[in-house]
């Protein structure tokens, strides 16, 4: 464990060498320079998420309105739980990055954790917008609040609120890359498990306009996803003493056990009532994706045997791409964001 030290609002005597810039603990002055960047990957995520903008109100619900209300029991019953989780989730990245960004001392980072803060709060407006397009205020609030009646969504927020309070009260380099690597899980494997069951939802030509905005807050988290695992691999390089054997035994454990906890609770909500999915399905697939977040660490894989996606899975990617599903059946406008690609999702 070592000493974090939090950035000076505004460092007269700060270096301007990028040289000498470092991802934390550094000499920053803060100042905006896009001429002259340490970490050159940033110019591209920047451009990519800057291209990613989006309305959610301009994607058409009104397929949705209908469907809702004759969805089967457990399609509604995982409808009403997952997005509540997702809600929790964007919610909780929103208040948290800033936090994080105060001990970030390379101006480029954080102007892409700034990005992500405002998309992660877009997404929050986005399930806002489907909850009041499709159901009452009463159901609504039911649903956002769903944690405080359900002890199994409760234990999902708490496994991730809990890593982020910890770093809010000890603000060292521990703490930090704990918060850093439960972000990881988070954007890498919480948020991929939940819209993949919005995705089984279109394949059975449900909840049209549900996919759509899915599809958008997907594209973010993909370039979310590559932000951090970009900071993490800088880390590695410029601290190797936060990686040594024992730290990545820790780091492993958070992704084994955040990759259990999510197929625990797609077996609550999903199980095996829900057409196109099982359990089994569910179980393939999120161990898949903990081998490819941690493998993509540098860490290795978790799990033997899920080393490539599951062929009963493959239809997920095609589903998250927005661009390609079209507009009669999804009632959307493509067009409007066509000019924003899709990141690699190998990350």
């Amino acid at each position: 464990m070592s000493n974090l030290n939090r950035k000076a609002l505004f460092n007269e005597n700060g270096d301007i060498e990028t040289s000498k810039r470092r991802m934390i603990n550094g000499n920053t002055t803060n100042l905006n320079d896009f001429n002259n960047l340490r970490y050159q990957w940033t110019s591209d995520w920047y451009r990519q998420a800057m291209n990613n903008f989006w309305i959610p109100e301009e994607i058409n619900l009104s397929q949705d309105i209908k469907d809702y209300h004759i969805l089967q029991k457990a399609e509604r019953t995982a409808y009403d739980k997952i997005l509540s989780f997702l809600i929790f989730l964007d919610s909780i990245q929103t208040a948290n990055l800033p936090h994080v960004g105060e001990f970030i001392t390379a101006n480029e980072v954080n102007l892409c954790l700034t990005i992500h803060a405002f998309q992660e709060a877009v997404h929050s407006q986005s399930y806002g917008y489907m909850l009041d397009s499709i159901c009452s205020p009463e159901e609504r609030n039911s649903i956002l609040y769903q944690w405080k009646e359900d002890q199994h969504l409760l234990d999902r927020n708490k496994f991730i609120g809990d890593l982020y309070n910890d770093f809010l009260e000890n603000k060292d380099t521990d703490t930090l890359l704990k918060t850093m690597i439960a972000n990881y899980i988070l954007e890498g494997i919480y948020f991929y498990s939940g819209f993949m069951f919005f995705y089984s939802l279109g394949r059975n030509g449900k909840m049209p306009g549900s996919v759509q905005e899915i599809r958008y807050i997907n594209r973010d988290e993909n370039t979310h996803l590559w932000l951090f695992r970009s900071i993490i691999l800088e880390l590695k390089k410029e601290q190797p003493e936060l990686f040594t054997e024992e730290k990545v035994g820790i780091y492993r454990e958070m992704i084994r056990k955040g990759v259990e906890e999510e197929i625990s609770w797609g077996h609550y909500v999903i199980g095996n009532d829900i057409s196109g999915l099982n359990e089994d399905m569910i179980s393939d697939y999120i161990k898949y994706l903990g081998n490819l977040r941690s493998s993509n660490l540098g860490f290795g894989y978790i799990y033997d045997g899920y080393d490539t996606e599951p062929a009963s899975m493959k239809w997920v990617k095609e589903y998250s791409d927005p661009n390609k599903i079209k507009t009669d059946f999804f009632e959307a406008k493509p067009s409007a964001y066509a000019k924003s690609s899709i990141i690699e999702d190998d990350l």
